[in-house]
């Protein structure tokens, strides 16, 4: 079985807008889901640093899409080194699923944990210094217990302050979608972090152009009304940014 999953393919409607813009006097880098990838991470602000110098001087800003923590192997030093980037530099992260279920996890809740359990949850805990054995012996209660014991509070807060989405010249940034029809300031958090099927078969315009991660494709799925940047980098090693400047776009990968 395939591990890609692609949306189905549906005639865009037109679309007589001049293309999006990403506003006067900034560079813009967003990146797709981490999922526990640091070594990705830090090749990709390697070519990050080495484009925008390329690019000439101008104010840039990052905005990573959530998903940082599950399924790769340092969850934990993803989170740090995302807390560090959004402390010394212009960087902004969203709240993707994934920082839902940890939270709720790292809060007490066992409710969650089988969940928490499918989503990756023993490698993000692993990097916390749970072993993977001792993680799929517990019960439920005790991983929430100790979650609530081990997980750090500053990292707790970070995640939970984090934004649903954020809104840049003509193109709207979030995890995982919208909820078409719904006006910007009216889409719920559970949309933004978790739809699938009904944003990806959309194929008439939004009020801005959506940048978002969540759902997995082999290569950037780039579409009249939106973009998706989540290329599987827990498995497929391949970790994507978009560059917008202006009206131009372009894209940055690892494994290139």
């Amino acid at each position: 079985m395939s591990f890609w999953r692609i949306g189905k393919w549906l005639e865009a409607e037109p679309d007589d807008r001049p293309p999006p813009h990403a506003g006067e006097d900034v560079r813009l880098y967003a990146i797709g889901d981490i999922h526990g990838r640091l070594d990705l991470l830090e090749q990709l602000l390697g070519l990050i640093a080495v484009d925008c110098l390329t690019r000439g001087p101008m104010k840039s800003r990052l905005i990573l899409l959530g998903d940082l923590v599950d399924r790769g192997p340092a969850s934990r030093q993803v989170v740090e080194r995302v807390m560090a980037l959004v402390r010394q530099e212009d960087a902004l992260c969203l709240k993707g699923n994934h920082e839902e279920l940890f939270l709720h996890a790292a809060y007490g809740d066992e409710r969650v944990i089988p969940t928490f359990r499918r989503a990756g949850g023993a490698q993000t805990l692993a990097s916390y210094g749970l072993a993977q054995h001792r993680f799929e012996e517990m019960a439920d209660v005790e991983v929430a217990q100790w979650m609530l014991a081990n997980i750090p509070r500053a990292h707790v807060d970070f995640l939970d302050d984090l934004p649903d989405s954020q809104v840049i010249g003509d193109y709207l940034f979030v995890h995982a979608g919208i909820r078409p029809g719904v006006a910007i300031a009216d889409q719920s958090a559970a949309d933004l972090r978790w739809i699938r099927r009904e944003f990806l078969d959309h194929s008439r315009p939004h009020p801005k152009m959506v940048v978002h991660g969540h759902s997995i494709t082999q290569d950037v799925d780039e579409r009249s009304n939106r973009i998706g940047i989540d290329t599987g980098a827990y498995f497929s090693g391949r970790l994507t940014a978009i560059g917008l400047e202006g009206s131009a776009r372009w894209f940055l990968h690892t494994g290139d």
